[in-house]
């Protein structure tokens, strides 16, 4: 007797469960250990701190700079302290609450942002399901980085590459509009 065409679509219908289960569970954040960010926290990329590959900017929200810097300047990883700020263009970044927030994200919180001369504006936040302008999923890219990146994606930290040079990225970069332009 042959029981494949009845236990494939039970297979399918448990893994959909278990799924939607564990992407439920996975975006649960305790408020306790949240911290509170405002539009006002994002600033010029030229007021943070260059990583030492210089392919992004970091800044810590908490004080903790210093460690912040020295992570992203690590060539083993590392885990980034409570308040690190990362951004590799203006409109995306991440925030890294106290642990404990969020275990799917290692405490990792996504935002997509407008800017403009006025400053910034959140349009959108989350763990899991944040998507940015372009269509692409931000933790289901930062989630390929292999665990000592502390989900930080890099050109060997084993997240996909990105579909622009890093040139393209460098002019992004330099054309932030909240910077104050110098006659």
């Amino acid at each position: 007797m042959k029981f494949n065409g009845f236990f494939k679509p039970l297979k399918m219908a448990l893994l959909i469960c278990f799924s939607i289960t564990a992407i439920g569970q996975s975006n649960s954040q305790d408020k306790e250990k949240q911290l509170d960010v405002t539009a006002a926290l994002f600033k010029c990329l030229n007021e943070m701190t260059k990583s030492g590959s210089g392919a992004f900017f970091v800044d810590n929200m908490l004080g903790e700079l210093e460690a912040t810097v020295a992570v992203a300047n690590s060539d083993t990883g590392g885990e980034y302290p409570s308040g690190s700020l990362i951004s590799l263009v203006p409109t995306e970044v991440m925030i890294k609450h106290e642990s404990g927030w969020n275990e799917a994200t290692n405490d990792w919180e996504f935002f997509e942002l407008n800017v403009s001369e006025q400053g910034s504006e959140i349009a959108v936040r989350g763990t899991t399901e944040v998507v940015n302008r372009f269509g692409g999923n931000c933790f289901g890219c930062h989630v390929l980085a292999r665990p000592e990146w502390d989900l930080i994606c890099g050109t060997d930290h084993g997240c996909a590459p990105l579909p622009i040079d890093r040139e393209t990225i460098a002019n992004i970069q330099n054309s932030d509009p909240r910077c104050i332009k110098e006659n």
